[in-house]
């Protein structure tokens, strides 16, 4: 099968040459695509002299940020148009091991529909994360279980590779989340999908080198306010629809929709 790795950037200029050699080394066959949203800091460039050098990757120069769902967006179209087979997506900073991904693709190989790196099986860790912040994020991922009905443990990782029919069935150019959200939004829809979802245990590690652009505390308080509707959405469809249609509802609509729920009937 035809296989691709999809990486969004945004200034990871001192990560991107690393990663992409990395990746290289360690699936010669897999091809890359960088979606890289116009970084300040030369990221983009970067990544084209990698492609010269290493072959096997693309650059896509988006024209500026719109956030991580939307460049996952873009590259998974691009993977999907161009007929790759099986799409991979990964973080840039290396707090995704590169050396999980022959693990990953072999799942899909044995018959999985949807592959995850998850910190949340036996077997994953966060070995270097503050125990608030591991908190928090174990409270998110189990929030989002049960509100979304969710069928997989770590509903926020963004390693995870996909048949393209997967993408396909769950119509990812219709999402409409970014950033962290992103990811609950198409577990959503996969979990609410006839699919194969196989876990993995990874080890999640804090980025190698610049900085973390995502507000920890006020990315988990939007999640679950945006994550609170979608579950009131999908049990109580009326009382949703009533409520949008109050001066209230659509107050707080005009707040939370630019990232929309998933397609909850």
């Amino acid at each position: 099968m035809q296989r691709t790795v999809v990486i969004p950037t945004y200034q990871e200029a001192e990560n991107i040459r690393p990663l992409l050699t990395a990746i290289r080394e360690l699936c010669p066959d897999l091809h890359v695509i960088v979606c890289d949203d116009n970084s300040p800091d030369g990221t983009g460039h970067i990544a084209d002299l990698a492609a010269e050098q290493l072959g096997g990757i693309e650059v896509l120069h988006r024209p500026a940020k719109a956030g991580l769902g939307a460049a996952y967006r873009h590259g998974f179209r691009h993977a999907l148009d161009a007929h790759y087979e099986v799409i991979i997506q990964m973080d840039a900073d290396f707090s995704h091991d590169p050396s999980v991904l022959p693990a990953l693709i072999a799942a899909i190989d044995a018959g999985a529909d949807v592959a995850v790196g998850s910190r949340y099986v036996p077997g994953g860790s966060i070995p270097n994360w503050t125990w608030l912040r591991r908190q928090l994020s174990q409270w998110g991922n189990s929030y989002a279980r049960a509100m979304l009905r969710l069928r997989m443990a770590d509903a926020t990782t963004a390693f995870r590779a996909y048949r393209a029919s997967a993408l396909e069935q769950i119509d990812i150019d219709g999402t409409t989340a970014n950033g962290y959200l992103f990811q609950i939004e198409t577990a959503y829809r996969l979990s609410s999908a006839d699919l194969v979802i196989t876990e993995l245990p990874i080890t999640f590690v804090d980025r190698v080198a610049g900085a973390s652009k995502m507000a920890v505390v006020r990315t988990m308080a939007e999640t679950e306010l945006r994550v609170t509707w979608w579950g009131i959405s999908l049990r109580a469809p009326k009382v949703s629809e009533s409520v949008r249609r109050t001066a209230p509802g659509k107050y707080l609509m005009s707040k939370i929709r630019p990232s929309g729920p998933p397609v909850i009937e």
